[in-house]
């Protein structure tokens, strides 16, 4: 069979999506907009922003940013966590015909310097929190238009007392002084004297500017089009459609939607649906997010490993209702077994398991989320996708598990290309297929499986070992909370393992791991050096950085 995975597809899910159906992302949102007008589109610690809501602010934002001179194609950056305002902010942008840069809030100046000078930025919309920041850049950059906004600006009454504990109590603003800034509701309150001027738009313009994690080296700009978006709201609303009842889906959303998987599945995705996404301000108060739970009882979670396996381990979690649940899917990180098998013991149902990068926009392949979802692999290429497993010479292989090699995928999802970066996207996209510099095989029936990254891979005396098999095997130690394996210099071997671990039960000791290792590793993967934290250094969406645990190691 030419596409071996196309016997597991879920029942009623297509080979192939549309990617042409709407020109545009923006005629995909103002469809919904008309469709699902009075449905609750985005809640937000208690206020809610129906689909109505959405369009007519979202109008009225757009028409002031085209008002202070912004033109189609200029870039604007969105600096928040996840708030009411952002959608808004996103949608306006779009329909001002602006192109988006998502940014991390909680970027160093640096950080900040590099992807606003990358993108040639010439507007940001910026949480009052991170201002401070902003204003030690600013001069260095292109940008004009500052818009802020502050945490409660759209809580009604409910703000005042959270922007008054936020600033006052938590301190959590830092003193800032940035002329001819607006503030975000004055913007929006000014725009209703405007109109949308209309713009010329296609299919292949570039609509978002999303940059890679910068934790692989320099941030890239990844160009995503209105059919590369389009095209994978499409393939994940097909993949889930079997769980996704349209107009009645309430979906979980810790993830921050500045990152593209929160970006794509629900801010696009469940958007086209008509779902109800209730928006995680911050996920790292799980306190505070079980009870959102309790209060929304959603019927799908997004995450990644750490926030599920976080939530397993909080003793309020157990007791939750999640008899509305029907699907829980993990991705940017890779989907522990012992996190996977445990979550469906505790909630009754499956930890599905995605693959993307920020290059595909970002979903190239998902377990079904049916019964016939496979453990430890990343499933099959959604609808109008195909992967394969090439050598280092770029000759594809055929299944099986002995032929290792680069994952390639290629799609309507996949980017244009670098900003400004020509001769690194033609390393990345080879006669249109994306390389993702990720080492894997496939099964016979076209499941797909990832060993490991290629900078990521220890080479202990000649022999491969992958972090992604020593983390899985050790992460299913009773007393392990979390665990990172790293390849260290070492005379004899050239590199060993070296694995940092957080515990679970303070009675772990050295020998404990590395007797549990031996029991289920080969010798040459067994760990030489063990280091025990009390946390491991993650990026905000929870990914553990190997690259900050090599600088300590």
């Amino acid at each position: 069979m030419d596409k071996p995975w196309l016997q597991h597809y879920p029942g009623g899910v297509p080979a192939n999506i549309d990617p042409d159906k709407y020109p545009n992302v923006i005629a995909m949102v103002e469809e919904c907009f008309r469709k699902y007008r009075n449905l609750p589109a985005f809640i937000c610690m208690g206020k809610t922003l129906t689909f109505g809501d959405l369009d007519v602010h979202s109008r009225h934002f757009a028409a002031y940013l085209q008002s202070r001179g912004l033109e189609p194609g200029d870039r604007i950056a969105l600096m928040m966590p996840n708030l009411l305002q952002y959608p808004i902010a996103l949608f306006g942008a779009l329909r001002a015909g602006l192109i988006l840069v998502n940014t991390n809030p909680l970027y160093t100046p640096r950080e900040m310097r590099h992807q606003f000078t990358d993108s040639g930025a010439k507007a940001v919309i910026i949480a009052e929190n991170f201002a401070a920041n902003l204003q030690q850049i600013l001069g260095e950059t292109q940008i004009k238009t500052v818009i802020v906004t502050s945490i409660g600006e759209m809580l009604g009454l409910k703000g005042v007392m959270v922007n008054f504990v936020v600033r006052k109590i938590r301190r959590m603003v830092p003193k800032f002084d940035i002329p001819n800034t607006v503030q975000f509701g004055e913007a929006l309150k000014m725009g209703r004297k405007f109109t949308i001027k209309p713009f010329p738009i296609s299919p292949d313009d570039t609509v978002a500017l999303q940059y890679t994690g910068g934790t692989t080296g320099v941030a890239k700009g990844a160009m995503l089009t209105n059919r590369n978006l389009v095209a994978n709201m499409m393939q994940i609303g097909a993949w889930l459609s079997p769980v996704l009842p349209e107009g009645k889906v309430v979906a979980l959303c810790p993830l921050p939607m500045y990152h593209i998987f929160a970006f794509t599945v629900n801010c696009l995705a469940f958007m086209n649906c008509g779902a109800r996404n209730i928006l995680i301000t911050n996920a790292r108060d799980l306190k505070a997010l079980i009870k959102d739970w309790r209060t929304h009882n959603p019927n799908v979670v997004t995450g990644v490993n750490t926030l599920f396996n976080g939530l397993l381990n909080h003793p309020d979690f157990a007791g939750l209702d999640f008899s509305e649940l029907k699907a829980a899917v993990g991705g940017g990180m890779a989907v522990q077994r012992a996190v996977a098998e445990r979550w469906q013991q505790v909630t009754g149902c499956q930890l599905t398991e995605g693959y993307g990068l920020t290059e595909s926009s970002p979903v190239l392949s998902v377990n079904p989320v049916d019964k016939a979802m496979r453990l430890g692999t990343i499933g099959m290429p959604v609808p109008s996708t195909d992967m394969r497993i090439c050598d280092e010479k770029g000759n594809a292989l055929p299944p099986g598990g002995e032929n290792v090699g680069e994952i390639q995928a290629r799609g309507p999802q996949v980017m244009k290309g670098y900003w400004q970066r020509p001769e690194a996207t033609a390393d990345t996209i080879r006669d249109g297929w994306l390389c993702t510099g990720d080492i894997g095989f496939m099964h016979p029936d076209g499941f797909f499986q990832i060993v490991d990254r290629k900078k990521d891979m220890i080479l202990v005396s000649g022999f491969n070992v992958y972090p992604n098999e020593v983390e899985d095997v050790l992460a299913m130690h009773p007393k392990v909370r979390e665990v990172c394996a790293l390849g260290v210099p070492d005379e004899k071997s050239g590199e060993v393992v070296k694995v940092f671990i957080v515990k679970k039960d303070p009675s772990l000791t050295e020998k404990e791991v590395k007797e549990f290792a031996r029991e289920n590793l080969t010798a040459y993967k067994v760990p030489k050096h063990v280091e025990f934290k009390d946390e491991l250094p993650k990026t905000n969406i929870g990914k553990i950085l190997r690259r900050a645990l090599r600088e300590t190691k």
